[in-house]
């Protein structure tokens, strides 16, 4: 039963936060934000709403090591996993793509979390600075779409249907905005409960069920990239959530209450999270793409982390 209600919060937060980014992205049209600053913003922001919930839920419930676990797990399964499966089912020719500034960017935000880390705890302090890196990151982000006339059209940012009607936008709004958290709480409190009747620790649910639960919206984007051959927005998809990740969930967590560091991360689940970011280097300098063997590496190498995580 404690199962089932789990996978129900999981449900009702996942169609939340996709009619909650529907309804930004059709509201943002309307009042003319350009589409590049809702590329940006509101769909990154919006697509990591399940794990923002998620975090600031755990920590107001008192168990931090699923929010921890969630943001670390979700970095982890974005390579190995969401990258792994799609590229095992048709590959992704990643030998073109232009995201090397981001990815120097993601490495740097994860530096900085695991430096940080070593404190022991993440407070308002340390969310303040998580919080100014993600303004920077948009900053360079905004000056380099404009700089270099990169202007995204609307067609090609997901969930835009100009003639959906005003109060069908309203009506996405509240539904997410009031779903979101139900959800959360109903995934949150079972988690707990599911940690506390099969004796593992919070750290290992947020690290396992929580992070590969949050992290299916962008295992679908990244698939449906892939097989429209759309090599930087699968590449693109992981890393800028990785980074949203690390300095928006964590940064806004921190103004919620703060979150104290397990000495386990510390052991094994910190270190593969950096690993994970450094495989992506060949395929962001070196030109290689990640192909059906290195798809079947990934999504192995992340069967092996689960199958040691819940040891």
């Amino acid at each position: 039963m404690v199962w089932l209600q789990a996978l129900i919060g999981l449900i009702i937060l996942l169609i939340a936060g996709d009619i909650l980014v529907r309804g930004a992205v059709n509201f943002s049209l309307r009042i003319k934000i350009p589409a590049f600053i809702v590329s940006l913003t509101v769909v990154a922001l919006g697509t990591s709403a399940p794990e923002l919930l998620v975090a600031i839920r755990a920590t107001l419930d008192n168990s931090p090591g699923i929010a921890l676990g969630n943001v670390v797990g979700s970095n982890i399964a974005n390579v190995l996993l969401v990258l792994g499966i799609p590229a095992l089912i048709a590959g992704i020719n990643t030998s073109e793509c232009k995201t090397g500034k981001n990815y120097v960017f993601m490495m740097l935000a994860t530096l900085v979390f695991l430096s940080l880390a070593f404190l022991g705890n993440f407070s308002v302090s340390e969310g303040i600075i998580f919080l100014i890196l993600l303004t920077l990151f948009l900053s360079i982000a905004f000056r380099d779409s404009l700089k270099g006339n990169a202007e995204v059209s609307y067609s090609e940012v997901e969930n835009v249907d100009p003639n959906l009607a005003l109060w069908k936008i309203m009506l996405f709004l509240s539904l997410g905005l009031i779903g979101l958290p139900i959800g959360a709480d109903i995934l949150v409190k079972n988690a707990s409960l599911i940690a506390t009747s099969y004796g593992i620790s919070d750290e290992v649910v947020g690290l396992t069920l929580v992070a590969v639960g949050t992290s299916l919206p962008e295992l679908a984007t990244t698939f449906m990239a892939a097989v429209r051959r759309q090599a930087d927005v699968a590449l693109g998809n992981v890393i800028g959530s990785n980074i949203f990740n690390i300095l928006a969930i964590v940064g806004i967590t921190t103004m919620f209450g703060d979150i104290p560091i397990s000495s386990s991360f510390f052991e094994f689940d910190f270190w593969i999270m950096l690993g994970a970011g450094i495989v992506l280097f060949p395929f962001v300098f070196m030109g290689l793409s990640i192909n059906r063997l290195w798809g079947a590496f990934l999504t192995l190498a992340y069967a092996s982390y689960l199958y040691l995580t819940v040891q």
